[in-house]
């Protein structure tokens, strides 16, 4: 019983939970950044490109000799270099709108963040803070006028 309780009380921690939180948004916009880079990006470059389809790109080192259902079938043999080009397009365009998703987010939590921004509405830790803060420099000030 000691196995189930401990689990409950890992179940339940916030940290479970917000993890698995993001792991649902991380997938749901993994989608969605799939589908630009296949619906939105893609199609102009492959234009630019002469319509070029990277997947099909390969050096072939060995031709197929033979039909494909006789015994003496061989095997094409190929490095299919342009599914590795086409996800390192992919890898960039993603990395860089996630760094745009997270530059934006970061621009917004330091605005929320701001006790002299009065159109968001300050956390309360972070207004007591602010705060506890000015009380502190006041306090200095008064401090080092005494001493001089």
């Amino acid at each position: 019983m000691g196995l189930l309780k401990e689990f409950k009380e890992f179940a339940v921690k916030g940290n479970m939970v917000d993890m698995a939180v993001g792991i649902i948004v991380g997938a749901a916009f993994n989608s969605v950044v799939d589908a630009l880079v296949k619906q939105v990006i893609m199609p102009p470059l492959s234009l630019l490109t002469g319509d070029i389809h990277f997947p099909d790109k390969k050096i072939i080192l060995r031709e197929a000799v033979g039909d494909p259902g006789a015994a003496n079938y061989v095997q094409e043999i190929a490095v299919g270099y342009g599914i590795l080009l086409q996800n390192l397009i992919n890898f960039i365009i993603v990395g860089f709108v996630l760094f745009l998703f997270i530059r934006f987010m970061n621009r917004f939590r330091a605005k929320s963040q701001d006790p002299k921004n009065v159109k968001v509405t300050t956390p309360k830790d972070i207004e007591l803070l602010s705060n506890l803060r000015d009380l502190m420099e006041e306090q200095n000030k008064i401090l080092k006028e005494r001493q001089n």
